[in-house]
């Protein structure tokens, strides 16, 4: 069993993470700086991640909406596909826009140090593909989905959901012609469960 204070530590060490990254970029935030402003040695936030690279997997993972999904995934199960996934592009869209200055931070930091970022951002892009397949393959094995690859169709739905948000919150469209996002979310819901009813 793992001691209380060593959780409270973990947590104390992502969200001084995801603070720094924020305000400082991934490269320019040290280790050292980490744990002087979490209140521990640095040695201590090695024991709990051996690099920075892996904090900031765990970072991304831990303050997404794959949490939130997770957490979902077994109410979702019982509910008619179309509902569902409006639930699941609601939670994206609304981590998204929570987290809308970290995204932005984190595609130029990709750009500019590829080699550096492209594991983490891609283990954590692996991991909602994942997630929303394992619902895929649910709907399948009861047959209320047709026959697709799940990994496949899970990228699509993600990028339709962020290709969403990006137009509405990063090239501010909504500033331009405001999209209902509910009747948009619904709609891109029924395109995809009537387009995979097919397969």
């Amino acid at each position: 069993m793992v001691p209380a204070n060593t959780a409270t530590t973990r947590d104390k060490i992502l969200t001084t993470g995801l603070n720094l990254f924020s305000r400082k970029g991934f490269i320019a935030t040290t280790t050292r700086e980490i744990a002087r402003e979490a209140g521990i040695a640095e040695v201590t936030l090695f024991r709990h991640f051996p690099s920075k690279e892996q904090l900031l997997e765990e970072v991304i993972t831990q303050f997404s909406f794959i949490p939130a999904l997770k957490a979902q995934l077994a109410e979702l199960k019982d509910q008619p596909c179309e509902d569902a996934l409006v639930t699941i592009a609601d939670t994206l869209l609304d981590t998204l826009t929570l987290r809308k200055e970290w995204v932005l931070l984190m595609q130029a930091e990709l750009r500019r140090n590829p080699d550096k970022l492209l594991k983490a951002y891609h283990t954590f892009l692996d991991r909602i593909f994942a997630s929303i397949a394992e619902y895929f393959c649910s709907q399948q094995d009861k047959g209320t989905m047709g026959s697709f690859n799940p990994e496949i169709a899970a990228r699509a739905f993600y990028g339709m959901i962020f290709n969403c948000f990006y137009t509405e919150e990063v090239l501010l469209r909504k500033l331009y012609r405001k999209t209902d996002r509910r009747v948009a979310v619904r709609e891109f819901a029924r395109l995809f469960v009537r387009g995979t009813a097919f397969c």
